[in-house]
């Protein structure tokens, strides 16, 4: 088992997709994630098994490789594709609740903000992680997040921006998400960020990249 599982995490890890893909060429011709997946659950190895010990483990690995500037955004673009495709075979037992995720992750750009490759790249992360994730995309009202919040309870929320004329927005948006639920985990993140500017608008975190967001959410211990 702990053979197909580790093949598994080095295919999420170097973004194999599967048995047709090409990338990386180190591994052509090799089964990739999508089909060690599916061999895994022939073998009668637990989806949660699958999910902790190959997918978690394997995006973990490219997320922490991302933060220390050993990957870049193709690298972590490429797992995540392999990791979607090892989800599809996945999917069905989430859905039937034999596997269960960590937790739901309410991410979303801010109002008047319309980029997303920040926002995308901590999905795609904090998904491989394990959680859920729940994607408003960009220019998000404040609204929208509230009413996530009611179709999720108990989730955690994360904010991106990257233009300064939108912070004030990122500080209406945690007001209004901390009046409506308070004990709401708001994280918050993007280029003109900081700590300082996470505590003085009421955020619970800052986190600075996709890893550090997903490292935030597994020591909370969901």
């Amino acid at each position: 088992m702990a053979d197909i599982l580790e093949q598994l995490a080095i295919c999420i890890e170097s973004g194999k997709v599967n048995a047709d893909a090409t990338y990386p060429p180190s591994m052509k011709g090799q089964d990739g994630a999508a089909e060690l997946t599916a061999s895994a659950l022939q073998q009668g190895i637990p989806p949660k098994d699958i999910l902790a010990k190959a997918l978690i483990a394997g995006m973990s690995r490219i997320g922490q490789k991302f933060s220390d500037h050993k990957a870049f955004v193709p690298d972590l673009l490429m797992s995540a594709k392999a990791m979607s495709a090892a989800m599809e075979h996945l999917k069905p037992y989430f859905e039937s609740g034999e596997a269960q995720h960590l937790g739901t992750f309410v991410i979303g750009t801010v109002q008047g903000d319309m980029h997303d490759i920040g926002k995308n790249l901590v999905g795609m992360v904090v998904e491989g992680g394990g959680w859920k994730v729940v994607d408003l995309g960009v220019d998000v009202p404040p609204e929208d997040f509230v009413a996530a919040i009611g179709k999720h309870p108990g989730c955690v929320v994360g904010l991106s921006a990257l233009l300064t004329t939108t912070m004030a927005s990122m500080d209406m948006t945690v007001k209004r998400i901390k009046e409506a639920s308070p004990d709401t985990f708001v994280m918050v993140g993007g280029a003109p960020l900081t700590s300082g500017f996470a505590a003085k608008i009421g955020a619970d975190a800052y986190e600075p990249d996709p890893q550090h967001a997903l490292n935030r959410l597994s020591a909370m211990g969901a």
